[in-house]
């Protein structure tokens, strides 16, 4: 298992990782911030529980942030 944690008040919406795991995040018609699908929120900080096929995607999703709000951690 893999955890997946977003910064989600400091987003830009570039759609980065939109781009690099289209499954996993969605930009918010509302706000226009990238939502990381299937998270819970605490403190400010979203983040899920995905399985290790999702890893390179969210690897890459990561990396390309330009705000590096996203971390990827393995369990």
């Amino acid at each position: 298992m893999i955890r997946i944690i977003q910064q989600r008040d400091k987003c830009i919406g570039c759609n980065a990782c939109v781009e690099a795991a289209y499954y996993r995040w969605r930009i918010n018609r509302q706000d226009g911030k990238c939502t990381l699908v299937g998270s819970t929120e605490k403190k400010g900080f979203h983040s899920v529980l995905v399985d290790e096929h999702e890893l390179e995607e969210n690897l890459k999703a990561a990396k390309n942030c330009p705000v590096n709000i996203i971390q990827v951690l393995q369990k």
